[in-house]
C-alpha cells in the first residue's frame, strides 16, 4: 500500500512539473507583463523597458546551485559583460518567503548590483512557467521571449573546454541582429518554491 501512495504522490509530482513546463509561454511570443517591487521597495515592470532587451533569472538564494554560480561569478559576469550594451537584467524570487529585506540582504552580500524582484505570490512566476533556480528568459526588443532555459549547459559545474554559457550566446546573437541559434534548453538547479 505504501508503495503505491509512494508511486502516486511520484505521479502527482511529475504531472505538477509537466503542468508548469506545458503552461510555460512559447518562443516568440509575448512576454507576459508585470509589476513587481525591487529589493528597495520600488515598483519596477517589466513596461518600463520596452524597447529594450531584457533578462529574467529565475533567484533564490538558498539554493546550492544559485550559490555556486553567484560564488563563481559567472551570472554576475554575465550580466556585466551585456549592460553597457543596454541589456536590463532582472532577478525574480517566486520563493514563497521571501521578502524585499531577504532579496537586499542577498544583492549585498553578493554585490548584485541589479534588482531582485519580489514576486512571493509566484504569480509572475507561475505565467512564465518558471520551474528552477537558476532559469533564464531573455526578452528581445520586439518584447518577445527569444530564449528560455539554463543559464549554460553545466548542471553539475564541472565542464570546462566544452561549456556553452547559452544566456551570453542568445544576448550575443540578439545583439548581432541575429535570430538565437539554440532559442530552448532544459532548465536545471533548484525547483521554484511556490507558495502553492
Amino acid at each position: 500500500m505504501k508503495k503505491k501512495i509512494a508511486l502516486f504522490a511520484i505521479a502527482l509530482v511529475g504531472l505538477s512539473a509537466f503542468q508548469l513546463f506545458a503552461a510555460m509561454p512559447p518562443v516568440g511570443s509575448t512576454a507576459p507583463a508585470f509589476t513587481l517591487q525591487d529589493q528597495n521597495g520600488n515598483s519596477v515592470s517589466l513596461a518600463d523597458y520596452a524597447g529594450k532587451v531584457v533578462v529574467l533569472e529565475w533567484f533564490n538564494e538558498n539554493c546550492p546551485i544559485v550559490q555556486r554560480h553567484y560564488k563563481a561569478g559567472d551570472i554576475s559576469a554575465t550580466a556585466g559583460k551585456f549592460t553597457p550594451d543596454g541589456v536590463v537584467w532582472l532577478a525574480i524570487n517566486s520563493t514563497h518567503d521571501n521578502s524585499n529585506a531577504s532579496n537586499k540582504a542577498a544583492a549585498t552580500a553578493w554585490n548584485m548590483n541589479r534588482p531582485i524582484l519580489s514576486d512571493a505570490s509566484g504569480a509572475v512566476g507561475h505565467a512564465y512557467g518558471a520551474t528552477n533556480t537558476p532559469e533564464i528568459y531573455v526578452i528581445g526588443k520586439d518584447g518577445k521571449i527569444a530564449y528560455e532555459g539554463g543559464i549554460d549547459n553545466d548542471p553539475q559545474g564541472d565542464k570546462s573546454s566544452d561549456k556553452i554559457n547559452y544566456a551570453a550566446q542568445a544576448l550575443a546573437e540578439i545583439l548581432a541582429g541575429q535570430s538565437v541559434s539554440v532559442p530552448v534548453t532544459k532548465p536545471y538547479g533548484c525547483a521554484v518554491h511556490y507558495a502553492s
